[in-house]
């Protein structure tokens, strides 16, 4: 693993892939991380009418701190170099994109995120990075 994203949400299953890579980084020696958190877009059109883009998107910037912030802590406590990213849009097509936009050769992710309540087994996130993405990805239980 060269030039790895970590997909991150906030969840612990998020904070697991991010621990492995610092294990993986201790162990191999260093490699290029990305950390990315993508932000459903809002669709409402009640909450899009009534607010400026503006504050819609201090909203996302807000949200993906949070979501950001305990695997920044994690990674900065270990003295790992990092980028940190965000997107707004479809989370699965946007993890995608970024990986090629970056050309990232592994996507390392936890099993199920925060939005896994439409599977038992698998995150739907996961399940559609998996059938949609052509580099290798390393789920983390």
């Amino acid at each position: 693993m060269k030039n790895v994203l970590i997909p991150v949400d906030g969840s612990g299953n998020s904070l697991r892939a991010v621990r492995y890579m610092v294990d993986h980084v201790r162990e191999h020696g260093p490699c290029s991380i990305h950390l990315l958190n993508v932000q459903m877009p809002i669709v409402s059109g009640t909450v899009l009418a009534f607010f400026e883009p503006e504050a819609i998107q201090e909203y996302y910037d807000d949200e993906s701190k949070m979501a950001l912030a305990e695997s920044e802590v994690l990674l900065d406590r270990s003295g790992i170099l990092y980028q940190r990213a965000t997107r707004v849009g479809n989370v699965a097509e946007s993890i995608k994109a970024y990986a090629t936009e970056q050309g990232c050769d592994h996507i390392v992710m936890g099993s199920r995120g925060l939005g896994a309540a439409g599977s038992l087994l698998l995150g739907s996130t996961t399940l559609k990075v998996l059938h949609t993405v052509h580099i290798p990805v390393v789920l983390v239980n």
